[in-house]
């Protein structure tokens, strides 16, 4: 799953947060880290700097001219679209919008803007040149006498050339070459927004009073903002059809105040091109319906306004905006070549309407050029997107993230070698990237930066220096990471530190690990806890240590004596966190104690697969209710403990899988194709005293997927055999749930220890409407909730050995007759909530089942 500005650190360190929050509590989030899928990476302290810029304000100028404003009629205040708005030499200018509106900026020192239209008198306005203005300016009729004008019905020539430009799509578009190669320069910059005057004088802000000085306007909505990220990298692209392949090769990075190498491949060109071609442009894991979609006419009006030269080439100047509300469309302009039908620019903005989470202005520029083979090409590329956690807003912090991509030097069809393209990894960095001088990018860079770009590497590092922002990181980190950084150790995460259940009675527990600070490859754990109920206490001990980052090599081991929630899915609490406590519908009193020992070692042969060899001793002693009583010559005999010594090795492959690597954790940024993961796991009888053979089979596939301009989809697959006679509690489990909280990976009408099979399939489908449906009834419209619909099913059996070998509990049944289950759900309620109703269809009179009930969950998403 491509998304957008894969860069700024501190926001993925909240959607780790938020991902792992939603774990514990049986929420699935499918963006945050997707969230602010958005797209961004692994150290607190950017996310730190961002907060609390979003207390600063101020005024400032800068060398880039800016102006933003509104064409009117002079007599009666209604809005003149289409006005052509301009500076003196005619290179530089803009087009009023639908509703008269306009933004320009240069950097060259006009200090007049002219303004006009066909049937009003054209303007000209004194500007300041180097600071932003906003202005509105209003036009006079002109007063002219027309002759008689007979006009007939026929097709409007806008659709007539839209029509052209999708019949020569295939030849303009950038991925018609056999081949290319170029040279890319890409800036990224965050910005926090909404900055309020009052909050400067506060007396915690006074040490970072320096930052005023770079504040600036964004003519994307005239808003202050003070910029706190930039980075910048040069790289060269190639792609190949024939030999296939596609590689970019990072030349030069820099980045500021971020310290993770593994963000670098993401400030290249290979993961963030948008191209107007496509029917559909993915923005935050949305499919937004292109203007110059094949099938544009469904979604869009478009206007021819005007023809004229732009550098020397003929074109035809066109506008659109959608045909109803809410959906993912644009609007904005395009400039199209006379013959080629080429694109040759294009201005747009995403709909202020639009069904979409946390974006007040999303505005996408791209400028292209007719080169020496015949074919119009992308040579510059620019997007500016604003964030807030409510749009429309400006009295809460949000942040503006900028990119500019300018391309050049290009080479077509003359392609590589096979062996160029099979590198393990699409995105290379070379080993001098991070450390190029500023005398190499005074030179390398494809535009020069401006003062205020400049000054931010200088405005970051010196906020790192000041004391009071050790303190801040600190803070901000024990709130989001959920551990408290003390030196070379962290304790917590503090919502484990006190929970309850029917067993343990009220737990504490203590737990940490080691910092970076300790050691940047060798990473120890542990908890202690204790159970007032049961007056016993359990630990763990452990420790990580990582060969290799990128690609990922590592060996790790453990002990733990402590409790266990057998059958609980992967999604699902852990029993010692303090939400457990609160949104349970059955009381914990299925849970065993657990003693293990176990050891793994990881290989990443290269990005997205993987093999991981691991050995477990376990013992398993019943807790609560829960007994374990085998079947031997036809009686049964009450265990105290059942032993296992376990190998396996897994395999895991995900194509063009995306991470972003901190120390010891990555997390995934998805792929847009399916993820298997295959695990095979043989159990060895005698060795340290284990009791059982088997082996253990299992095999899944999992896929995410937009469905046109429907919403989006994804499907889990998973299906398993053991072979071996075994007591209940070795077999398979079905994942159940007794909890009020939707787990997407559990069958959330079932109870723990209902199912239970040596031989399964199962597949889970859902699929989101993003608005599809609510968008269309007038009175939910404005609520912006959203319609989720899922289904599951389950079918398996269970041999007549494993059937008599050992007692069941009182509810565990089999799969002889299949389980399904089915739901609807609304999401989106505040932005956070979901709420699901889901109906079991099947095994219905199981005693105690439930057949229908109503489950929460937070569910962050654009």
């Amino acid at each position: 799953m491509k998304a957008y500005f894969r860069i700024a650190e501190g926001i993925a360190e909240l959607c780790r947060l938020m991902s792992e929050l939603s774990r514990e509590i049986h929420a699935w989030t499918i963006m945050p880290y997707k969230l602010f899928y958005m797209q961004l990476l692994p150290g607190l302290r950017l996310l730190v700097l961002i907060c609390f810029a979003g207390f600063f304000a101020g005024q400032a100028t800068g060398q880039v001219t800016r102006i933003m404003g509104r064409v009117v009629d002079g007599n009666t205040g209604e809005p003149v679209p289409f006005a052509n708005i301009y500076f003196s030499d005619h290179t530089i200018g803009a087009t009023s919008g639908f509703n008269g509106e306009f933004s320009i900026e240069t950097r060259r020192n006009f200090d007049t803007v002219y303004v006009s239209f066909v049937g009003y008198r054209s303007q000209a306005r004194k500007i300041i040149p180097g600071v932003f203005q906003e202005m509105t300016i209003a036009l006079q009729p002109a007063g002219v006498q027309l002759n008689e004008v007979v006009i007939r019905p026929g097709e409007n020539p806008a659709e007539v050339l839209l029509r052209k430009v999708i019949k020569n799509k295939a030849l303009n578009n950038r991925e018609a070459h056999n081949a290319c190669q170029h040279e890319v320069y890409t800036k990224i910059q965050f910005d926090a927004n909404n900055i309020d005057d009052r909050l400067r004088e506060r007396r915690f802000m006074k040490p970072f009073k320096f930052v005023f000085d770079y504040v600036d306007t964004s003519i994307v909505n005239g808003k202050s903002y003070l910029p706190v990220f930039i980075s910048e990298t040069l790289s060269d692209h190639y792609y190949s059809k024939d030999p296939p392949g596609e590689i970019e090769i990072i030349k030069a990075s820099r980045v500021s105040g971020i310290e993770n190498e593994s963000i670098t491949q993401f400030l290249g060109d290979l993961y963030q091109n948008v191209n107007i071609y496509d029917n559909y442009i993915p923005l935050f894991e949305k499919n937004f319906v292109s203007p110059i979609a094949d099938f544009g006419l469904g979604f869009y009006k478009y206007y021819l306004i005007d023809s004229a030269f732009m550098d020397g080439y003929w074109c035809y100047h066109m506008m659109f905006k959608p045909k109803r509300k809410q959906e993912l469309t644009f609007t904005g302009e395009l400039w199209i070549h006379d013959t080629s039908f080429a694109v040759k620019s294009l201005d747009m903005k995403v709909t202020g309407d639009a069904n979409l989470n946390f974006v007040n202005d999303l505005a996408l520029e791209q400028a292209y050029e007719l080169l020496e083979n015949d074919r119009w090409t992308l040579i510059r590329d620019y997007i500016v997107v604003d964030f807030n956690i409510i749009e429309n807003t400006d009295r809460i912090l949000g942040f503006f993230g900028h990119r500019t991509t300018i391309h050049r030097n290009f080479v077509f069809n003359q392609p590589k070698q096979k062996e160029f393209y099979r590198s393990p990894v699409d995105v290379v960095i070379q080993d001098d990237a991070r450390t190029k001088s500023d005398a190499f990018w005074d030179t390398a860079r494809h535009e020069r930066l401006t003062e205020k770009e400049m000054g931010i590497y200088e405005m970051v590092d010196s906020v790192k220096n000041v004391p009071l922002f050790r303190t801040y990181v600190d803070f901000f980190y024990m709130l989001f990471n959920g551990n408290l950084l003390w030196g070379n150790i962290e304790i917590g995460p503090y919502y484990k530190m006190l929970s309850f259940n029917e067993i343990e009675g009220v737990r504490f527990r203590l737990g940490g690990c080691t910092s970076n600070e300790f050691s940047t490859k060798l990473m120890l754990s542990g908890h202690v806890a204790y159970g007032t109920k049961d007056r016993k206490f359990k630990y763990n001990l452990g420790f990580l240590y990582l060969f290799s980052k990128n690609p990922r090599r590592g060996f790790g081991a453990g002990y733990t004596h402590d409790m266990e929630q057998l059958g609980a899915s992967q999604n699902a609490f852990s029993e010692d966190n303090l939400f457990s406590s609160f949104f349970r519908r059955s009381p914990a009193n299925k849970l065993s104690m657990v003693q293990e020992f176990s050891g793994h070692y990881e290989h990443e042969w290269f990005t997205g697969f993987s093999n991981t060899f691991r050995f477990r001793h376990r013992v398993l002693f019943p807790a609560g209710e829960t007994t374990f009583i085998l079947y031997k010559d036809g009686e049964g005999i009450p265990e105290n403990a059942l032993t296992t010594s376990e190998i396996s090795l897994d395999t895991r492959f995900a194509f063009k899988e995306k991470y972003v690597m901190g120390e010891f954790e990555r997390i995934s940024l998805g792929t847009t194709y399916p993820v298997v993961d295959l695990k095979y796991s043989y159990g060895i009888p005698g060795f340290l005293e284990s009791e059982f053979e088997y082996h253990k089979l299992q095999a899944g596939v999992r896929h995410w997927f937009n469905v046109f301009s429907f919403g989006w989809s994804k499907y889990i697959f998973e299906t398993g055999k053991i072979w071996g006679t075994l007591p209940y509690p070795l077999l398979k489990l079905m994942p159940g749930n007794e909890t009020f909280l939707f787990d997407e990976y559990a069958y959330n009408l079932l109870d723990y220890y209902e199912m239970g099979s040596d031989t399964y399939v199962s597949l889970y489908y859902t699929h989101h409407f993003d608005g599809l449906i609510l968008n269309r009834i007038p009175l939910m419209r404005r609520l912006k909730w959203r319609t989720v619909i899922h289904g599951r099913g389950l079918v398996g059996s269970l041999t007549e050995a494993n059937k008599a070998y050992s007692e069941f509990p009182r509810i565990l049944g089999n799969l002889e007759k299949p389980y399904y289950e089915a739901g609807v759900g609304l999401e989106n309620i505040f932005k956070i909530f979901r709420v699901d109703a889901i109906w079991r269809l099947s095994h219905r009179d199981t005693p105690g089942a439930d057949n229908f009930a109503v489950f929460f969950s937070f569910w962050f998403s654009f």
